[in-house]
């Protein structure tokens, strides 16, 4: 009997999946880079990694086929149109991948997330059982059109509105197994939820309901927010082949000393600690990220690719987890961490940096919430000014004492260090230890919602 088993990363909001093929042998759709949860299962079960499919170039995260193909012989599967470096079996739209024991994956060209986008239908015994539909359809939403560049944003639109109809033939109760989903740049807005099935998502998918194809496109491209710079570059390290590495790499330890002369030379600390224990001390000029299920994205957004990379960690964080986020997003250099952490700075004698956290009552006149623009809209601090994260490093110059802001305060204190990172004498920064609904709570006072 064929078992699909989900695997997801909250963080870049990507699913994958490990399909048992019920003879020993295994399948996996679009693995992450170190799909090690997939192979412990495998080894669990007593189960072969045979096949690995990719449904396109990814974007949001570095793919994990061609490691499972040089590790483990997996046959890797792709779309001829991905135009693929590494070595792979090329399919086309309706050619049959014999998976063995009467299961088929059969390839569908589904353009418009991106131009190589194909889906997989998995048939066993003449039965179909499932859609891994990757970018194109999800729960309650689809693929975004415009990471290929804002010129081919419309054109991929519309092939998106007549790639969805190639499922209408399709059951109502096939199950629908999306790559991407909430907490996902890669989707417009939609659900929480991470399968689906076509029944479902033709009677609530609101934009699988727009029968007109102008209607759809204009809704569809209406919906799009911001999305992480690497966005623009993963495709082609994809479609290069990343590096493959038997398992994650460890940070080598590094004195005071030595993180100080790396840093003169251009390196980029990232403190990972909980936003408190930065804001009580940290190293000027660092970059402030906790370590969360989101730590990878804005790794991958705020930093140049290539720069060299230096971490302040805490004793009980897993490093393991910060290497493997960061060669998630593709930033591979990474010199290692501060040894001893921030004590071990202090006690060369070597000056920290502070911030002052802030509750209601001791927040500037002037507030910029650092949230997505879609938050912001929900609800905010009257006469906030929304200043995405993302854009905070571009955002005009201001003066004066400034409380940064978002949901919880992590956000808010990755602003704070950018802000400040740039030597701007005339800024005094502080965080808001929460977010507006933490403000509302303690003022008594009504959020703003809209722009």
């Amino acid at each position: 009997m064929v078992r699909i088993v989900d695997f997801v990363d909250e963080g870049l909001g990507h699913s994958s999946y490990l399909i048992d093929l019920g003879d020993g042998s295994a399948a996996v759709i679009d693995p992450p880079r170190f799909p090690t949860a997939h192979e412990t299962l495998a080894q669990r079960d007593g189960l072969r990694l045979a096949w690995t499919a990719d449904t396109h170039s990814h974007a949001d995260y570095v793919t994990g086929s061609p490691g499972l193909t040089a590790r483990l012989g997996t046959t890797f599967v792709a779309p001829a149109a991905s135009q693929l470096d590494s070595p792979h079996e090329a399919v086309t739209d309706g050619q049959r991948v014999d998976l063995g024991k009467g299961c088929w994956l059969i390839p569908v060209a589904t353009p418009g997330h991106t131009p190589d986008h194909h889906s997989y239908l998995l048939e066993c015994d003449g039965e179909l059982i499932g859609l891994f539909s990757g970018g194109s359809l999800m729960v309650g939403a689809v693929g975004r059109t415009d990471l290929a560049g804002p010129d081919l944003a419309e054109p991929l639109a519309h092939q998106m509105f007549h790639s969805l109809h190639r499922f209408e033939e399709l059951p109502d109760d096939l199950a629908v197994y999306p790559t991407h989903g909430a907490g996902s740049f890669c989707s417009a807005p939609g659900s929480t939820e991470r399968t689906t099935t076509l029944g479902r998502e033709r009677a609530t998918n609101p934009l699988l309901s727009i029968d007109s194809e102008d209607e759809f496109v204009d809704r569809l491209l209406g919906g799009f927010g911001t999305f992480p710079s690497y966005f623009l570059r993963l495709p082609e390290l994809n479609r290069r082949g990343p590096t493959v590495f038997d398992a994650v790499p460890t940070l080598d330890p590094l004195s005071a000393d030595t993180v100080a002369e790396h840093v003169a030379s251009g390196a980029l600390v990232i403190d990972a600690r909980p936003m408190a224990d930065f804001g009580a001390g940290h190293i000027p000029g660092s970059l402030a990220n906790t370590l969360r299920p989101v730590f990878a994205s804005w790794i991958g957004w705020l930093i140049d690719p290539g720069r060299p990379l230096i971490f302040v960690l805490s004793d009980d964080q897993d490093r393991d987890d910060v290497v493997r986020q960061c060669l998630d997003v593709g930033q591979e250099n990474q010199l290692g961490e501060l040894d001893g952490g921030i004590d071990a700075w202090t006690g060369a004698g070597r000056p920290v940096a502070t911030f002052g956290v802030v509750d209601a009552r001791d927040m500037a006149a002037t507030v910029v919430d650092v949230r997505q623009r879609s938050e912001y809209v929900t609800g905010h601090v009257p006469a906030a000014d929304n200043v995405e994260l993302g854009a905070v490093a571009d955002m005009s110059p201001r003066t004066g004492p400034v409380t940064v802001m978002c949901g919880h305060g992590e956000r808010a204190m990755t602003a704070a260090s950018i802000l400040t990172a740039t030597g701007d004498s005339h800024l005094e920064v502080s965080v808001f230890d929460g977010g507006p609904d933490t403000w509302s709570d303690a003022t008594g006072l009504d959020l703003e919602v809209g722009a």
